[in-house]
């Protein structure tokens, strides 16, 4: 297949590209930078100029393809209203074009605030909502596009993807324990915080292109997702497929600071939750929370099997040291 991907020389992207050369696909990146453009074109992909704001760019590369993988955002959390508009014209753009088409388009999207109290699941249905969501409610626009000819994908990343050259939530984390001297954690550490390695999240991403693709028009309940029968209370598959890259389910918040503290060998302390905001930063909200997640249902649907290191074998093995 010829598959436009959006963020595809970004953290899961570049894992992501890599799994569908392997695969034989012929992959098409978006590239805002000249470092992107020759890093995809290192890696024998077609680049496509352009960026999130760049409608045009957007449509005619969603035109020129068999299929989507849309994981580019901006992840601006000093505006994060600007990243979701950003979003939502984005993913609007691209449905535009795919629309009538039957063609596969997956979306990156996440596991927090599905369920309170227990891991959340597939069959969770996502509470964000319209252009003023996080990440502008796209995954409830892109699935309820099923019924107008596309074969929406939602693909649910662990807040942590995880491994060397990360700089995402895990390093924030690690950055702020070195400057702070103490690797600390939220409350009672118990809250939980679900991860994947990159290389098994590029993998899960392929897997899940090659189900849409040969699934029929109708994906989700209709292809035997486990445990979310359409019509089911909460169900997000009944538009739709639903997919967890998550590996482990949920490691507290306690053991990811204790293995931070291992590794910059920093003693760890807890600090009381209604002062996380001001330890921890911008990222304290996110550390505070729990987003325990199943990934049950996708492993059985696609036989994903995680291989790769878990967030403390990372941490332990100095993944982050440099963070």
């Amino acid at each position: 297949m010829r598959v436009f991907v959006t963020g595809a020389s970004g953290w899961i992207g570049s894992a992501t590209v890599s799994e569908l050369t392997a695969a034989g696909h012929e992959v098409v990146g978006l590239a805002r930078s000249d470092a992107s453009a020759a890093a995809l074109e290192a890696e024998g992909v077609e680049v496509r100029r352009g960026d999130l704001d760049d409608l045009d760019a957007l449509r005619l590369g969603a035109a020129d393809a068999d299929a989507v993988v849309h994981l580019a955002n901006k992840h601006d959390w000093s505006d994060p209203a600007a990243s979701n508009r950003a979003e939502r014209g984005a993913v609007e753009a691209l449905l535009s074009v795919l629309e009538g088409t039957d063609r596969p388009f997956l979306l990156a999207s996440g596991v927090a605030g599905l369920a309170a109290g227990r891991p959340s699941t597939e069959a969770d249905r996502s509470p964000h909502e319209g252009p003023q969501a996080p990440r502008g409610g796209t995954e409830n626009l892109a699935l309820g596009a099923l019924d107008r000819g596309v074969r929406a994908v939602s693909l649910r990343f662990a807040p942590t993807v995880h491994g060397t050259g990360d700089h995402g939530f895990i390093a924030s984390i690690v950055a702020v324990a070195r400057d702070r001297g103490v690797s600390a954690y939220p409350g009672d550490g118990t809250n939980r915080w679900p991860a994947v390695h990159r290389s098994d999240a590029g993998r899960l991403v392929a897997l899940g292109l090659e189900h849409a693709a040969g699934a029929g028009p109708r994906s989700g309940a209709a292809a035997g997702l486990p445990g979310a029968a359409a019509g089911s209370p909460g169900a997000a598959a009944d538009s739709g497929t639903v997919l967890h890259a998550v590996a482990e389910e949920g490691m507290t918040t306690r053991a990811i600071a204790e293995a931070v503290g291992r590794m910059l060998d920093l003693p760890v302390e807890s600090v009381p939750a209604d002062r996380a905001a001001e330890h921890f930063g911008w990222i304290g909200g996110f550390f505070s929370l729990d987003m325990a997640a199943s990934s049950a249902a996708t492993r059985e649907l696609l036989g994903w099997a995680p291989s790769g290191p878990t967030l403390i074998e990372d941490l332990d093995a100095g993944a982050y040291r440099s963070a």
